[in-house]
């Protein structure tokens, strides 16, 4: 080996250790064994089989690194789908088999030596440069968005609490139902929960630990090195790694106005809000990436590619759909959109129909069909047809507190409209740079119709929660992929120019944000809000164009060269989130009421230590916050709102790992399908006045008669009783037993 090699080779290993270091320091707010017994886990269950797998089903890609990461989320989708089988039998450490399953096809299979090409040095070194940025933002902002402990903890954000709640549901049962509503089935997409599941029998490791912080660390992690290697499946060049890994980091939306930056409504990247609360959306993201890597192994047609082969990548592409399908329900059409555009441009390509397009499409339809009926239930939770309203409700979500006389404009419409469009679509630009390295390469023309799609979707279509959004943060990956490619595309040469053209993105949606005017709460006209709307965008626009003019007459640029510079520039436009967000630390994301009795999570986490998993407990707790008789929070606010009871409490099931009889009623199928606005399906009545009637007599008026009713006909065997929400009898001492007392929770068993 020649000096040059022996320094690639001292420089690729160097660079190595910033993963497991990262992993390590992204973690250390926690116990040392913690971030070492999932990393252990998830090398030896997940990832080495994972790789197995991908490899003998798929024939690899050509580069070893590429399959180990491709692998290593194909094995988390395998654990994801048998873990239910194994809760159904009482096995939940089933995912143990793995392992011993990979071994078996090593020594029962014949080996096929593959041809494997080894990855650049520097492009390895590029792609740790971005699991750096990953650290330092979870370090910094990740892992302060939710509290495990202290007093912030008792205070969270509505959602942590209730995907921790589907987390300890499945954990003890299958098939599911809604933990903080027992008996009603769970209307749900719940397979990253089997994940949480898993490593929670496997590990040891306490739910909400993984739940709120190491599973997104590492699906954050997974996510730009997966990126990274499905840029290299794409492109088959190395250069597309590093470009891939930092374009998924660092790449977000538009964001001209500094309100924007850290809205969860407004940041669509992994480092993000939407996906530190939301495991849902997280592992969709992560799984739809060996999906499209699997998807061009089908498509594009390999020399002498035999059937078992083929039968492998199908094999392989349908459990990934079938995983996904049940992951989240805006992530499997984003991907089937571009299907149709695909096998349409392959079958007029050939002028014969395509069947491997038509065999994804019917294994797409196969699996949506299910998910829809059996574990959604055929309903619509509340999504409807009704175009610009997602910008409407943004916009709405950006002028809280303005003078009642003061109400934006169709023009401050337009502006929002625009921005958010302009970016959720700027990197359909890389296409214009994209060269296919394969004759009749439909993965370009794939890309491209799933995203301009699921753009479409999320601006036609709205859900009173949002729900509409995601169809653009899981067309998210797709756009960073077009923009990998056509980047990659680009000769070494050309590269000289691209550096500056980012930096003026860069530098001009800072500019166009500082020329401001003000803030939106001093406006007293419309007028106002419409300088303030427009300035920030127009100014960063304006600057972008002179800049990439002058860029480009300076480099004397060739026409591929000036296009280059365009998309590199405007690529740069979209870095703000990210980069504002490593800028300041972050603080919890709590309201001003302690949601989470003070002694809850103890008195919770001692009926877990006390009591079976199928042992049913009822509550007085069933409001986030006490509902009051009088309006609160000055002009604006929804006065019946203020006087109903905000439903939104799960925290319970979460923390005891056992069903309540009726906390919240929440996010629930019922609550959901007969809303029309957010108010409906959060302050709502509960549908079984019985029940509740029944249950609440307990803490209020308790009676011999009305608790063995409890215990025979709904199966409650314990009582949780917060002195907030009302004063507990002493009569309810002398009918059951008080087991345990904590802050303002008491805690009392029926026998």
């Amino acid at each position: 080996m020649n000096k040059g090699g022996r320094a690639a080779v001292i420089a690729a290993l160097a660079s190595v250790p910033v993963l497991p270091l990262g992993w390590f320091a992204g973690l250390q707010a926690q116990d040392a064994w913690i971030p070492a017994a999932y990393l252990g886990y998830l090398l030896v269950v997940i990832a080495v089989p994972g790789t197995v797998f991908w490899r003998r089903f798929t024939g690899g890609t050509g580069w070893f690194a590429v399959d180990a990461v491709l692998g290593t989320t194909f094995g988390l989708a395998c654990e994801a789908l048998i873990y239910p089988l194994g809760r159904w039998l009482g096995i939940p450490l089933l995912a143990l088999v793995l392992p011993a399953l990979a071994l078996g096809m090593i020594l029962a299979l014949p080996r096929r030596q593959e041809p494997v090409r080894p990855t650049p040095w520097w492009a390895v070194a590029g792609v740790m440069v971005s699991v750096g940025v990953v650290s330092a933002w979870f370090i910094r902002v990740g892992s302060r968005v939710i509290a495990l402990d202290g007093p912030a903890a008792l205070r969270p954000n509505s959602d942590s609490p209730f995907q921790l709640s589907l987390a300890a549901e499945l954990t003890h049962h299958f098939p599911p139902q809604v933990p903080y509503v027992a008996g009603e089935p769970l209307a749900y997409h719940w397979m990253v929960y089997n994940h949480l599941a898993s490593a929670h029998w496997i590990t040891g490791i306490e739910l909400d630990v993984l739940t709120q912080r190491v599973v997104p660390f590492a699906f954050m992690l997974l996510t730009a090195m997966g990126a990274a290697a499905v840029g290299m499946v794409l492109t088959g060049r190395a250069v597309a790694a590093p470009i891939g890994a930092a374009l998924t980091v660092m790449a977000g939306d538009l964001s001209p106005w500094s309100w924007t930056t850290t809205h969860t409504l407004y940041n669509d990247g992994p480092l993000s809000m939407g996906q530190m609360i939301s495991p849902t959306q997280a592992f969709s993201n992560l799984l739809m990436l060996p999906l499209i890597a699997v998807t061009a192994l089908i498509l594009r047609r390999r020399p002498g590619q035999s059937r078992s082969r083929l039968a492998g990548l199908f094999l392989v592409a349908a459990v990934l759909i079938a995983v996904l399908a049940i992951t989240k329900a805006t992530a499997l059409p984003v991907y089937a959109a571009g299907l149709p555009a695909a096998w349409i441009y392959l079958s007029v390509r050939a002028r014969r129909l395509n069947l491997r397009a038509l065999v994804l499409a019917v294994l797409v339809a196969v699996a949506y069909g299910v998910n829809f009926l059996a574990v959604l239930g055929a309903e619509n939770q509340g999504m409807v047809v009704k175009p610009a309203e997602t910008f409407r409700s943004m916009l709405q979500g950006m002028t809280v507190g303005l003078a009642p006389a003061v109400r934006p404009g169709p023009s401050v419409l337009v502006i929002v409209s625009t921005a958010l469009l302009v970016g959720w679509l700027m990197p359909v630009v890389g296409a214009l740079l994209i060269r296919r390295r394969i004759p009749g390469d439909p993965m370009a023309v794939f890309l491209v119709f799933s995203f301009v799609l699921a753009i479409a979707a999320a601006s036609i279509m709205y859900q009173f929660g949002q729900a509409q959004v995601f169809f653009a943060r899981n067309a998210f990956l797709y756009g960073v992929l077009i923009a990998t490619w056509g980047l990659s595309s680009l000769d070494r040469r050309v590269y000289l120019a691209v550096a500056p053209a980012l930096a003026l993105g860069v530098a001009a949606i800072y500019y166009g944000r500082s020329r401001s005017p003000g803030v939106i709460t001093a406006c007293r006209d419309t007028g106002c809000l419409d300088r303030l709307f427009a300035e920030p965008l127009v100014v960063a626009l304006i600057v972008v164009a002179v800049g990439i003019v002058v860029l480009g007459l300076v480099l004397r640029a060739s026409r591929r060269t000036w296009a280059a510079i365009a998309v590199a520039a405007l690529l740069g436009l979209t870095v703000s989130p990210t980069i504002v967000s490593l800028q300041k630390f972050a603080g919890p994301s709590t309201s001003k009421y302690e949601s989470i009795a003070p002694g809850g999570i103890e008195a919770a986490r001692f009926i877990r230590r006390q009591s079976g998993p199928d042992d049913l407990i009822a509550t007085n707790i069933h409001c986030r916050q006490p509902p009051t008789k009088a309006v609160e929070g000055g002009p604006g606010v929804n006065k019946r709102a203020a006087e109903r009871c905000h439903s939104g409490s799960f925290w319970i099931p979460g923390y005891a790992e056992r069903r309540v009889l009726v906390e919240g009623w929440a996010y629930t199928a019922k609550a959901n399908n007969h809303a029309v606005t957010s108010s409906d399906a959060l302050y709502g009545p509960f549908w079984d006045q019985e029940k509740l009637r029944l249950n609440d007599a307990a803490f209020t008026a308790p009676t011999r008669e009305g608790l063995e009713t409890l215990r025979t006909k709904y199966g409650v065997t314990w009582l949780f009783a917060d002195s907030r929400v009302n004063p507990i009898p002493d009569t309810l001492s002398r009918l059951a037993e008080l087991r345990f007392r904590s802050g303002t929770v008491s805690v009392y068993q029926l026998r």
